[in-house]
């Protein structure tokens, strides 16, 4: 659950935004482009006479254009109609409308018009034929080593700034922050900034070992007091990408690129001008979609005649593409000239405007990052070494650089006014009103109310109420210590009541950071409380966790096979290597039914026992390649999610320890996998395998994890009651594929919904030994028959709609097999569960 936990409290920060949510360019221009019949033109060029600074008109016909220097005329072109020559009375013009006529336009013996384009006999897709020749012999690749400069600037800007929001009871007692109101070159809407960060950083790359190192040099922000969790919010959003490669992902889902192998059945594509830039002669190539609703971007880039390598390129998403609470994307790169035949990126730019709803006058929240790269050094071969990533890397001293050296080392000096934004920011900090808007913002995200005055907060609120059948109606306080995100050591608690059984439970952990460079941690708690056990295969390490299965207020049937478990535990955990984590534990449970319904009975050679008492040793190792973390505490944030998880435990259990009544041996073994298949959206994968090795009883075994509440939950079986198949060994995968909507945008009735289509399969194989049957067959009438899936395979499927009104999804469950209406009486073999959550 952590996976997925993970992402909904990135899109809590973004929704934080949207509740809280001058230097002036020389020459600007805003307006529309329509033909003689009053028809928008859509594609077409808007330039300053005499350059190659300009933008292409959207799918209405409007366009918005800016520039720090001083132009006196417009021109406006597009293939098929006459060049508009339009001079410029004003430094600011808005809302001007221009009407392009028609013309037989000729390119060699080729005529090119308007909408869909021919894919053959096209110069602009012979272009790109040759672009896709010559990439492996553009850019970095050229090198056994490179090295270079980076310097990195994160924005959020509240933007449509107007009179109704300055004079909003949301801003009293703030309006001074709209003194620093400034217009987005983009979009021509205003824009108030609300954080600012930069990061200066040295790059090394080894392409023989494939391997790439990026050292911190500096970095600065100002805004909000807990700007990395914002920075990685962004960064995970924003992740760097190569123009060149056929997929290009944002917002965790994958774009075709428009130099892509397969942008000629996505993109039309038209050859509209040549020039000189930087001494080379160079082709202009506008593209847009084929296709409405799909993950697609419009704009145009120039390309070099001989190297065929991209010196600029503009990429707009398109308004129509699925993609939730995304206004506008907007991304620029350009490219630098070292030598004939060496183009490398010199500068990016990326834009998006968060909004609830793509209504052109809704107002929404800018995150713009902008990126220069300079001082390019190749073929400076580095020990092998020098790429291993230390655990721990954090130096303080990177945080606290004066303003020489920031003037020394910015690749791009700050404006008047984005000097002023820091100023504004930190003054912002003090006001009370903002304090609380952050403080609500704070608490969406973590789940914890923070006491200012004392090192504490209260929570998790999410867990403050509950249900199940036998403790009826479970209220729920807790807390932590919390000096700060870095914290070295922390302290955890609860004390819950259930109103049915009227009983107190409560649980305490605590963990301390001993090492940092080894990520040495010691841990330990005690939990007294009520569980439903068997709602994964995979045994959880943390002493105060609680399935949701425990709590499910509706289900499918009732929910009273749970377990009165006392659970004491002791850890200690290092991580040697970067994302590689040992970690050797014990702990001592009592367990026994907590429901009179439900049996944990055992056979013994003095007769039948209720209670469970076991002392356990555990060894795991986790291995998390390309995960990224954020912080340097005893606990961390992820900071991206397309990693793999693997993990392997081997447990022991000893009765000669603590007067436990079994002697075994667990061995267990999960491989999560998320995989991006290109324009085919997201799969996510799932494979566990276990065996316990002795005699054990029910509350000892695997059971396979069912789900009877009517929530989709990853990783369990939907169609399964809880301990409908038991067993000692199994195995089971869980496929989960996400198309994105690349079906249901091709159907004209659900095109404008957005709507995605998901489906998934899942089994496991199981068995049970005779001996374990008959450890656990005793003459209570609540004993549960134990059955395992070994005669095949048992396995569900379901089909799955998603993104409905952006936040609901619905699953249809169906039972492949097990299903005899006399072996299998109560089996359901089908139902419907449904989530909901923020998802791009």
């Amino acid at each position: 659950m952590e996976f997925f936990c993970m992402m909904n409290i990135k899109r809590l920060i973004l929704l934080f935004f949207f509740i809280s949510s001058s230097t002036f360019a020389q020459t600007k221009v805003s307006g529309y482009v329509f033909d003689e019949y009053d028809a928008p033109i859509s594609f077409a060029n808007v330039i300053f006479k005499g350059s190659t600074k300009g933008t292409i008109t959207d799918e209405n016909g409007k366009f918005y254009l800016e520039s720090d220097e001083t132009w006196d005329a417009l021109t406006v072109s597009f293939i098929g109609y006459e060049i508009l020559n339009i001079p410029l009375e004003k430094r600011v013009n808005y809302n001007l409308r221009f009407i392009l006529k028609e013309e037989t336009a000729q390119l060699g013996e080729v005529v090119i018009i308007s909408g869909k384009q021919s894919k053959k006999n096209n110069p602009a897709i012979d272009i790109l034929r040759k672009i896709w020749a010559n990439k492996r012999s553009n850019g970095l690749k050229q090198f056994k080593q490179y090295e270079y400069d980076k310097y990195e600037k994160v924005e959020f800007d509240i933007n449509t700034i107007d009179s109704a929001l300055i004079k909003s009871k949301l801003f009293r007692g703030m309006e001074f922050v709209f003194n620093e109101v400034d217009t987005s070159r983009v979009t021509g809407k205003t824009y108030l900034p609300m954080f600012i960060n930069e990061a200066i950083s040295k790059v090394y790359g080894d392409n023989n070992s494939n391997k790439k190192k990026e050292v911190l040099k500096g970095n600065k922000n100002s805004g909000f007091s807990d700007n990395q969790v914002i920075i990685d919010f962004v960064g995970d959003l924003y992740s760097d990408f190569n123009v060149y490669d056929n997929y290009l992902k944002f917002f965790d889902k994958s774009f075709v690129s428009p130099l892509s192998r397969t942008g000629i059945n996505t993109y039309n594509y038209v050859l509209s001008d040549s020039t000189y830039i930087d001494n080379k002669w160079c082709y202009n190539i506008i593209y847009y979609p084929r296709r409405k609703n799909e993950l697609t971007f419009k704009g145009d880039f120039w390309v070099a005649d001989t190297t065929y390598a991209i010196k600029e390129i503009n990429m707009q998403a398109s308004k129509s593409a699925n993609i939730n609470w995304v206004k506008e994307i907007y991304i620029e790169q350009e490219f630098e000239v070292l030598n004939d035949s060496l183009f490398l990126v010199k500068r990016d730019y990326m834009m998006s405007d968060f909004a609830f709803n793509k209504k052109e006058a809704s107002r929404g929240i800018y995150g713009k990052r902008t990126t220069l790269y300079d001082n390019y050094q190749f073929d400076i071969k580095k020990d092998e070494k020098f790429y291993d990533t230390e655990v721990y890397n954090y130096d303080q001293d990177v945080y606290d650089r004066d303003d020489a050296f920031w003037d020394a080392n910015r690749l791009e000096a700050l404006s008047k006014d984005e000097k002023g934004v820091y100023k504004m920011l930190d003054t912002l900090k003090t006001v009370k009103k903002f304090k609380q808007l952050y403080n609500l913002g704070s608490i969406l995200a973590s789940g914890y109310i923070e006491f200012n005055s004392l090192p504490l907060d209260y929570g998790p609120i999410f867990s403050t109420f509950g249900f199940n059948e036998v403790e009826g109606l479970r209220l729920r306080t807790g807390g932590r210590t919390y000096f700060g995100r870095n914290d070295l050591w922390r302290l955890e608690g609860f004390v819950a009541y259930g109103f049915r059984d009227d009983k107190f439970k409560y649980g305490i952990s605590g963990k301390w950071l001993l090492d940092k460079k080894s990520r040495l941690i010691i841990s330990g708690g005690n939990r007294r409380d009520v569980e439903q056990i068997g709602a994964s295969l995979t045994t959880s390490t943390d002493v105060l966790g609680r399935s949701l299965a425990s709590s499910s207020v509706v289900g499918t049937s009732a929910n009273d096979k749970l377990t009165s478990i006392n659970l004491t535990s002791f850890a200690v955990e290092a991580e040697p290597w970067r994302n590689l984590i040992f970690r050797l534990g014990g702990n001592y449970r009592t367990l026994e039914s907590a429901s009179p319904t439900f049996s944990l009975d055992y056979n013994t050679p003095t007769g039948v026992e209720s209670e469970i008492k076991q002392y356990e040793t555990t060894f795991s190792l986790s291995y998390f390649p390309k995960r990224k973390m954020t912080g340097f505490g005893v606990e961390r944030k992820t900071a991206n999610d397309d990693f793999a998880r693997l993990f392997a435990q081997v447990s022991r259990g000893d009765k000669s320890l603590f007067n436990s009544d079994f002697d075994y041996t667990k061995v267990q073994f999960s491989y999560v996998q998320p995989w991006q298949v290109g324009g085919f959206g997201r799969l996510v994968t799932t494979v566990e395998a276990g065996k316990t090795f002795g005699e054990v009883p029910l509350g000892l075994l695997s059971v396979i994890p069912g789900n009877q509440s009517y929530f989709s939950i990853y990783n369990t079986f939907s169609q399964l009651d809880f301990y409908e198949f038991v067993s000692d060994t199994y195995t089971s995968f869980h496929f989960e594929h996400n198309f994105n909507g690349r079906f249901f945008s091709r159907v004209p009735l659900l095109r404008k919904l957005n709507l995605r289509e998901i489906i998934s399969i899942r089994g496991v194989w199981g068995e049970i030994s005779q001996e374990n049957i008959a450890l656990n067959t005793t003459n209570n009438p609540n004993n549960i028959p134990l059955i395992a899936p070994n005669d095949k395979p048992y396995y569900e499927y379901s089909l799955g709609v998603g993104n409905i009104f952006k936040v609901f999804r619905i699953d249809f469950n169906f039972r492949g097999n097990y299903k005899d209406p006399v072996l299998n009486l109560d089996a359901r073999k089908f139902g419907v569960t449904g989530s909901f959550g923020f998802y791009f």
